[in-house]
């Protein structure tokens, strides 16, 4: 960490320079004590963040971390709702990296230990801490694993590294770093709540036999793009952990909440008026059937996971009125649709998006929607709609 950054001037040329910084690369750094490459490194850093962290990114003096430690840092939608999920007097969060979790935590938590083996990363964090006016976070520069299995606390708190130095990128608990199935014992004897943050990648059902004492799986998108699964574990869990979706939008939030393995049986209709299609949370959790009975819609089939119904229902996710069902044979396409732009999507149907706008002569974009899929008698169809405002 160069301090040298966090001199007025320095930091008013990192806000202010809007320029491309291949221009910067080529033109030097105007300061002795900076290199253009860590120049180059805030000024990118620092824009990438403009949505992700926008308490950072409009605070002063604020002191970004490389782009990679970003891109795997938490966002501050996403911290949030973390943040509300727990309570106590002790937190630890062993895989601290840029400090946003432990940021939103302490909000809710009268002390929270931050650690973080990178070095330069912990400093960062405790500098922003401190610019942010927090109070009630301590930063360790060590191996948080190794320190909370000599210590207690009532919530544990990691996000593992996806990144493996021989393998690339995996997504298996067994090969994240710290291995948490590998220590899992200790930890849940080292915390009253043990909660883990991992890839939206992640396969439910894997993540469920890598780890024990599951009691909830959170499955957090924003703006229907599912960003990550937490895990919620204790020693005295039930057998079967309750499923939380959320899908957290500009203005409001779509919540559905189940129990692991519940079924139930569906109900099958060709398309009516309404046409239902779910948010990513809900897609990415399995709950296929339960929807059915839940908000009263049929399923168009087995495998297309598209709802219907005659009158409008709240459902969690989009909703669209049907204004025509077409065969998916030639002639019926060139006869029903006049238009040149539409929105696509594809459900059980063998061609893809882009593949179908090739073929059709279909620009992106528009009112119209087209839903490409399969309905209950295996029929090609293609559902013709407007949105539901």
């Amino acid at each position: 960490m160069n301090n040298a950054i966090l001199n007025k001037n320095v930091q008013s040329f990192i806000v202010n320079y809007t320029d491309p910084t291949s221009n910067l690369a080529f033109a030097g750094s105007p300061f002795l004590e900076i290199t253009v490459q860590e120049l180059i490194q805030q000024i990118e850093s620092r824009r990438k963040i403009e949505t992700k962290l926008p308490t950072w990114y409009t605070q002063n003096s604020v002191y970004f971390a490389p782009k990679l430690n970003l891109e795997q840092t938490s966002s501050e939608l996403t911290a949030i709702y973390k943040a509300s999920l727990v309570n106590g007097d002790s937190l630890a969060d062993i895989t601290g990296g840029f400090g946003v979790d432990s940021y939103y935590f302490s909000k809710k938590i009268k002390s929270v230990d931050c650690f973080e083996i990178n070095k330069e990363l912990s400093q960062i964090s405790k500098h922003n801490f401190d610019i942010l006016e927090n109070r009630n976070i301590q930063c360790f520069n060590t191996n948080g694993l190794d320190e909370v299995l000599k210590r207690s606390y009532d919530v544990i708190y990691a996000d593992p590294s996806r990144r493996h130095d021989k393998k690339g990128k995996v997504y298996l608990l067994e090969d994240c770093e710290p291995n948490i199935p590998k220590n899992m014992v200790q930890l849940l004897q080292r915390s009253k709540i043990l909660m883990l943050k991992t890839s939206p990648m992640l396969d439910l059902t894997a993540g469920m036999n890598s780890l024990s004492g599951v009691f909830q799986i959170h499955i957090v998108a924003v703006n229907n793009e599912v960003k990550e699964l937490i895990w919620i574990l204790s020693k005295d869990a039930p057998l079967l952990p309750d499923i939380y979706t959320i899908n957290i939008k500009n203005c409001s939030s779509e919540k559905f909440n189940f129990k692991w393995n519940a079924t139930t049986e569906t109900s099958f209709h060709k398309p009516l008026r309404y046409l239902y299609e779910p948010n990513a949370a809900i897609l990415k959790s399995g709950a296929f059937n339960i929807l059915s009975k839940e908000f009263e819609v049929y399923k168009l089939h087995k495998h297309s996971h598209l709802y219907t119904s005659n009158t409008l229902q709240e459902f969690p996710g989009r909703r669209f009125v049907i204004t025509n069902l077409i065969s998916y044979t030639k002639s019926d396409i060139k006869r029903n649709i006049g238009f040149k732009k539409a929105n696509i999507t594809t459900r059980n149907f063998p061609e893809s998006v882009a593949s179908l706008r090739k073929r059709w002569k279909i620009n992106d974009g528009g009112d119209n929607y087209l839903f490409f899929t399969t309905i209950a008698n295996e029929q090609k169809v293609v559902i013709v709609c407007s949105k539901v405002t």
